[in-house]
């Protein structure tokens, strides 16, 4: 009976079947969302979030694009050129046609340039323009031009083209600057969260001792067993330690928030991160693994910066001492009409080849001088800055050195103050508990206990940001989580 009852009861909620129109019309339910990760979040994720999705990065290499782009824009004056015209008489005496085609290659070793030209002509010239003359099917001319002096090592359009190098190197520099500086307030960013997180956790520890406690007290209070007032004091002290909770999320929300500027999604998008995700205990403040390495100046994108301009002030001060040289330009060139004789005679016919040279001799060229003068003044200026640069980043890391091993140390002696406060309040709640002790004392020492745990959170927030400071200042890649 039971079971025809349930039977029945299964077939009257089972739907009817669908027909063959309602069944296409209906689609399948859409792929669930995936649900945030609630493993705790480590600093190497947060790193290579920040180094994909930072938009300060993205600002930067958008930057080195738009240097490469000016690069091409450099080395389009090396580009042939395609010239043609033609030049028909309307009206007049002369009935004369010319037309010519041309292409012109400039050297990118010298500042000459190779060219070759057809020309062909129909009708008849006056004499000052028997030039245009050749023969049936044309004149066929290749030529080129080749400086001896000046603009033969270097000219214009090749120190455009260097400079324009120049500026991508500066523009990677300047990329990489950034990259460092964006990944050194990342990781400040997550050890101020992780920090945050684990002092929120020890205020609310401290808490929870206080109200654990207040039940056992109010039953010894209802028994007689302890005055009134000592439920009083318990609860002044889950006030004031309520407080300290409150703002320590507070702190939390904030660190959290700050964190959700470098921290992202695969959309670029600002991820809040709450507290499921927070690492366990205080080894995420370990921070970054960074050591002064040797050569560590060479590295640092300012310097190279730096170097890269001085390389710049090179070129152009290469540029303006050319412009000093005379200039001596050798041209040669062979041309040879080709079909039968045109109207102006049989003498085109034979191949014809000329050579010739072309001089000139600045008197004065004060420009060019001015322009040596201030290359120079600025060449010096440069190596001026990178001098005292490298000895700034000495200076700076060996300080940073000094600052990780205090802060080691501090952390050392924290940790031994918490263990021995921490020992301290368990043998005086003991006591308290056998009415050996009264109950101020035992607040005293839990306090104590838990602000020494703080301190240990705070040591160990020093180390980390110390060590973030290093690796930034040493330019160390694989530390920054820039590098694999």
């Amino acid at each position: 009976m039971i079971r025809s009852l349930l039977l029945a009861s299964a077939l009257i909620a089972a739907p009817a079947p669908l027909a063959p129109a309602d069944a296409q019309r209906i689609r399948p339910n859409p792929a669930p969302v995936a649900q945030p990760s609630t493993a705790p979040l480590t600093l190497d994720e947060v790193l290579r979030s920040s180094a994909r999705a930072a938009p300060q990065i993205v600002e930067a290499l958008a930057k080195v694009r738009a240097a490469e782009g000016r690069a091409i824009t450099a080395a389009g004056a090396f580009d042939a050129v395609f010239e043609a015209e033609g030049r028909s008489r309307a009206l007049g005496y002369y009935d004369g046609t010319v037309a010519s085609a041309g292409v012109t290659r400039p050297l990118t070793d010298n500042g000459g340039y190779l060219y070759g030209d057809y020309r062909v002509s129909r009708g008849d010239f006056p004499v000052y323009e028997d030039k245009n003359y050749t023969n049936r099917l044309g004149e066929v001319k290749v030529g080129a031009l080749y400086a001896l002096l000046r603009d033969r090592l270097i000219d214009e359009r090749r120190t455009k083209r260097t400079l324009a190098a120049g500026d991508i190197d500066i523009a990677q520099f300047e990329r990489e600057a950034v990259a460092i500086g964006v990944q050194r307030r990342a990781i400040d960013a997550y050890q101020n969260w992780v920090a945050a997180g684990l002092r929120l956790r020890a205020y609310r520890d401290l808490l929870e001792l206080s109200e654990s406690r207040r039940g056992g007290l109010a039953r010894q209070v209802e028994l007689g067993a302890r005055p009134d007032i000592l439920l009083t004091e318990n609860d002044q002290n889950l006030v004031r330690r309520r407080a300290l909770v409150v703002r320590a999320e507070g702190d939390f929300q904030a660190a959290a928030n700050a964190l959700s500027l470098y921290y992202r999604d695969m959309a670029g998008q600002p991820v809040l991160v709450g507290a499921e995700r927070l690492p366990g205990d205080g080894e995420a403040l370990a921070g970054v693994a960074a050591v002064a390495r040797a050569n560590f100046e060479q590295k640092r994108p300012d310097l190279q910066m730096l170097l890269a301009r001085i390389d710049q002030g090179s070129a152009r001060l290469a540029l303006a001492q050319n412009d000093l040289k005379p200039r001596l330009d050798l041209r040669g060139e062979m041309a040879k009409d080709i079909g039968p004789v045109g109207l102006g005679g049989p003498n085109r016919t034979p191949l014809e080849a000329a050579v010739g040279f072309r001089f000139s001799l600045p008197l004065q060229n004060r420009a060019a001088k001015g322009r040596v003068v201030e290359t120079r003044a600025e060449m010096d200026a440069l190596e001026a800055r990178s001098r005292f640069l490298r000895d700034q980043i000495t200076v700076e890391v060996e300080g940073i050195s000094i600052g990780v091993g205090a802060a080691e140390q501090l952390a050392t002696i924290a940790e031994q103050e918490r263990q021995l406060a921490e020992r301290l309040a368990a043998a005086e709640r003991r006591r308290f508990e056998l009415g050996s002790s009264d109950f101020f004392l035992v607040n005293q020492r839990e306090e104590t206990a838990n602000d020494a745990r703080v301190r240990v959170i705070d040591a160990q927030a020093r180390i980390a940001a110390a060590r973030a400071e290093l690796a930034a200042a040493t330019a160390d890649r694989v530390a920054l989580g820039l590098e694999p």
